[in-house]
């Protein structure tokens, strides 16, 4: 049996150690907390910002009108739907972030002593986006962290969240800093479940790579999952959102290129034409139909054309790949002898990521499971990226340490149930003699969920239940076969296991949505409810069993 060591005590635990994580971690230290940040990687280079990021949505008092007219920005372009009232917070603290980070020694000014906005803007639209330098983010908030006090456990993987009456009082991980695994325990006051988005969900352009993913290919919704499985509500899983970018050599960071949208003669194909030269196409940001379009009616392919940058354009470009974090694309050009001053790059829409899709929150980053926060990416009704992440984190860390003044006590786990279960389970799967890869159950996922609810192909009631009930098999068969020789091969396989769970919320949750909207369309429903226009579909688990509900949030 895998051993089980004694729990470790601390106020605060936050599962992640991401942008939010880590600015949780600092905001609840300051606070005279004790926290611990469990990562699965290592801080200084984990999460969806752990090469960089180059843009930093900020509203900033006398650049911007007001925060109402901002928040109408980005609701017009790419961070549609988020909730009002998060929305607004992000926004009037966002520039206190912008200060901090200079403060700790990230380069929000990296062309001089003015904050540059550029970027993911509507064509005469004012910008919304602060250009940074962010390649060593990582680097420079684990720092920020370790002076604060925060204890960090790099190569710890929390598979499950333990509540007593209620509320959140502890959680599960596995050590997997060694090649054989041990189970750390953690009693806690309070939460902070900052996993970031939830990948390999849906097959990759290129289905052998599964790691070949536009974000961080480790976040795989295990926060969702775990948070799920102790009553939070989640939101909005019945809406896809897809990504773009370079056809197969799949990366993030769409915002950073500078070109035009072209057909193969070089004809602009986005939906304000051909932008002026050195200016950036927001077709790549608010209009991915181009690229379905494309393939349907035969006038595809479509390119990213930046041979028309000036000289200075294109070196500032490609010096904001290394910011953003995209620069291997640059390596492997270099290696192909592709040069953008004189080639057109392919570009496509990829399948779904979980973003956008998630754990529900309010104003003060608080789940529906006292004790529970989250922030970041993992959250369901509010997304703006980096920034997004470390302005909620930073809240979740304030409220938590708030929240954790009225718990006197921690609760004992070291024999409870939960703990005896992952137990057994974890060694049943390190023990077995043989039996199958974690891989082929992670392609196993994929597959159903590309041919049961995909966004290529309309949806109905019909492919949708198939689609559940083919994973709640796929579940059952799994846990029976599938074999692990060591700790990482027991990590991966875990989030094959909760990639299955989020797959089944996708579909019942789909399932509940009878209209089409967005990415989600229904071939039986095929009509947008305006009724709905205001509503979520939210997802819930009580006394074992899955409830779905239209809300306004």
């Amino acid at each position: 049996m895998i051993k089980v060591n004694s729990p470790k005590q601390c106020d605060i635990l936050i599962v992640g150690g991401g942008t939010a994580g880590l600015m949780a971690a600092v905001a609840a230290a300051e606070r005279g907390a004790r926290v611990i940040v469990a990562e699965k990687a290592d801080t200084r280079r984990s999460g969806g910002g752990a090469t960089g990021n180059d843009h930093f949505a900020c509203y900033i008092p006398g650049y911007h009108e007001s925060v109402d007219s901002y928040m109408h920005e980005l609701e017009q372009g790419m961070c549609k739907g988020a909730d009002p009232r998060v929305q607004r917070v992000f926004a009037e603290r966002s520039f206190e972030i912008v200060k901090d980070w200079e403060k700790w020694g990230i380069n929000m000014r990296p062309f001089g002593d003015e904050y540059v906005f550029e970027g993911h803007t509507l064509p005469g639209h004012p910008r919304c986006f602060l250009k940074i330098d962010g390649r060593d983010q990582k680097k420079c908030l684990t720092n920020q962290a370790r002076r604060c006090g925060v204890m960090i456990d790099n190569r710890t993987s929390v598979t499950r969240y333990i509540s007593r009456e209620g509320r959140v009082v502890g959680a599960i991980a596995i050590d997997i800093s060694r090649p054989e695994p041990e189970i750390t325990l953690y009693e806690a006051k309070s939460i902070i479940s900052v996993t970031g988005t939830g990948a390999r969900v849906y097959p990759a352009v290129a289905p052998s790579c599964l790691f070949n993913v536009a974000n961080c290919p480790a976040g795989t919704g295990t926060g969702r999952v775990a948070s799920y499985e102790i009553g939070a509500v989640m939101v909005n899983f019945d809406k896809p959102r897809a990504h773009i970018g370079p056809r197969y050599f799949v990366r993030g960071g769409k915002g950073t290129w500078i070109g035009a949208c072209c057909d193969a003669g070089g004809n602009a194909v986005g939906i304000a034409g051909r932008p002026e030269p050195g200016e950036q196409d927001i077709t790549t940001d608010i209009c991915h139909e181009v690229f379905d379009l494309s393939k349907k009616n035969g006038t595809g392919p479509v390119f990213m054309d930046c041979t028309e940058n000036p000289k200075d354009t294109m070196e500032h470009m490609k010096e904001c790949f290394y910011s953003e974090g995209i620069s291997s694309l640059l390596d492997a050009m270099e290696q192909q002898d592709i040069h953008l001053e004189e080639d057109m790059i392919e570009w496509g829409r990829y399948l779904p990521h979980i973003q956008y899709s998630g754990t529900c929150i309010n104003e003060k980053c608080e789940t529906s499971t006292p004790g529970l926060y989250s922030a970041g990416d993992e959250c369901g009704n509010f997304f703006c990226g980096v920034s997004g992440a470390a302005v909620t984190g930073r809240i979740a860390g304030e409220s938590a340490s708030e929240y954790i003044k009225g718990v006197e006590s921690f609760t004992d786990i070291a024999e409870a149930p939960e703990v005896l279960e992952a137990q057994r389970f974890y060694s049943s799967l390190m023990e077995r003699e043989e039996g199958s890869h974690w891989e082929e159950l992670n392609h196993a996922v994929q597959n159903i969920m590309r041919d049961y609810a995909s966004i290529e192909t309309p949806r109905s009631e019909t492919l949708l239940s198939c689609g559940v009930s083919y994973l709640e098999e796929l579940n059952q068969i799994a846990c029976k076969r599938i074999k692990c020789a060591n700790s990482h091969e027991l990590m991966r396989t875990l989030e094959a296991f909760d990639i299955l769970a989020l797959g089944r919320l996708i579909l019942l949750s789909a399932l509940a949505r009878k209209e089409s909207r967005g990415l989600h369309k229904r071939v039986d429903y095929p009509y947008t409810n305006p009724l709905w226009n205001s509503l979520s579909m939210t997802i819930k688990k009580m006394n074992g069993k899955d409830y779905t509900e239209m809300q306004k949030l």
